[in-house]
């Protein structure tokens, strides 16, 4: 029928604007979170990656994803091209109209990237970033999605993941590790004399807290648009129990971490507070739909120490996570998958892991190759008077606060 046609396409344009919005969320958290010498990169690098994976997802990535799967390894790298032929001769069995399916779905390519960005600021030099995400946005995402999404190998194998906590966040995280461990750590975070990591104040907690309120906003699109269709009473009822689900999570996860910063550092720490609100939304996301709303608080609760005890993780190997991505998308996104298995019938512990453990070699090898070549080839990171001084004087030539870069107060006239 033309009405649902026509409900199910508007839903999606407007579940993917919600979470297109979820990349201004990405930006403020980032630039929050950085010191303040290198806010400007981060905003280049925020509206560079979503703009990359709009082409990329175009003019390779879509097709590679979606066209002629077939239970395979990937489709067709080939440009798409909107077909809504059908509809417009009273054929209205796809759903939905197919740019409003393709922008759904681009959108979520450029989450991915997003999580790099953060995890790597501060010494990664802006070109080789750049380049990395085309290859991200264009081939390595789309790949894996198509193994599940697509109909590949892996869905028949039995993988659930409704929204993406591998095949989004964990995908992020496996590139972002990668990166983190060829890049290296900030000066000073980790050179201290006692050997313990130092932290690194970034420039502004109500951006951070303004960017997750947002990426928490964008959630709802992001997961409740993954049921693709709004205009029948099941997936009206589904969507309000995905949105339900999806904030509770959140919830479960921020007071988690709340509590556990209090009990192990005597004091809230703010940032882990706002991290795990995102763990609890990575967890849910494989599987928002089946789990009670006491069970989707537990799946949240547990995502929320998962990615404090990732954080302590990362700092014990030296490991220099920004924002904290890693431990929000890929640790998080690992559970989340896991705990698919809690509430679906169809799925196992087994395809589950299977799925996890495929998807994270694929792209963590792919991943570190291309860091490793690019670092060979032209450099990856700033050099050290470089980093100094900031990404936004060495790179850009401008300062994104009018204040000074060692200490964050004003600078004086």
């Amino acid at each position: 029928m033309e009405i649902p046609f026509v409900i199910n396409t508007l839903f999606l344009l407007i579940c993917g604007a919600m979470v297109m919005f979820m990349a201004a969320g990405f930006a403020m958290l980032e630039a929050g979170m950085v010191r303040s010498k290198s806010v400007g990169v981060i905003l280049v690098k925020n509206i560079s990656l979503y703009a990359i994976a709009s082409l990329m997802f175009y003019l390779v990535g879509y097709n590679l994803m979606y066209l002629g799967v077939d239970g395979g390894l990937f489709g067709t790298p080939s440009l798409w091209h909107p077909d809504d032929s059908a509809a417009l001769a009273g054929d209205y069995s796809a759903g939905y109209a197919s740019p409003a399916g393709w922008f759904f779905q681009m959108v979520f390519v450029a989450t991915a990237a997003s999580i790099v960005s953060g995890a790597l600021a501060e010494r990664i030099k802006i070109w080789p970033f750049l380049a990395f995400v085309a290859l991200l946005t264009g081939f390595i995402y789309p790949i894996t999605g198509s193994w599940v999404w697509g109909e590949g190998w892996l869905s028949t194998f039995g993988f659930k993941d409704f929204a993406g906590s591998t095949l989004v966040h964990s995908v992020g995280g496996w590139a972002a590790l990668a990166g983190a461990l060829l890049l290296g750590a900030r000066r000073g975070r980790f050179d201290s004399a006692d050997g313990k990591p130092k932290a690194l104040p970034g420039s502004s907690l109500p951006q951070v807290t303004i960017g997750t309120f947002i990426l928490w906003f964008g959630w709802f699109g992001f997961n409740g648009g993954s049921q693709l269709a709004i205009a029948s009473t099941e997936d009206a009822l589904a969507v309000a129990k995905i949105f339900a689900n999806t904030n509770m999570a959140a919830a479960a996860g921020a007071i988690t971490a709340l509590a556990l910063s209090q009990a192990l550092y005597k004091k809230i720490d703010v940032p882990m507070v706002l991290n795990g609100a995102l763990a609890g939304l990575v967890a849910i996301t494989a599987g928002p739909l089946l789990p009670s709303l006491a069970l989707a608080i537990y799946i949240g609760a547990v995502g929320g120490v998962v990615m404090f005890a990732a954080t302590l993780l990362l700092d014990k190997f030296k490991i220099d996570d920004v924002v904290g991505a890693i431990p929000v998308h890929l640790a998080s996104g690992i559970w989340g998958t896991l705990a698919v298995a809690l509430t679906d019938p169809e799925a196992s512990f087994a395809i589950q892991a299977l799925g996890i453990f495929a998807i994270g070699l694929f792209v963590f090898i792919l991943s570190f190759g291309i860091w490793f070549a690019m670092k060979m080839a032209i450099g990856i990171r700033l050099h050290w008077s470089q980093e100094k001084l900031g990404g936004d004087m060495s790179e850009l030539g401008v300062r994104a606060y009018n204040l000074d870069f060692e200490d964050n107060t004003p600078l004086k006239a």
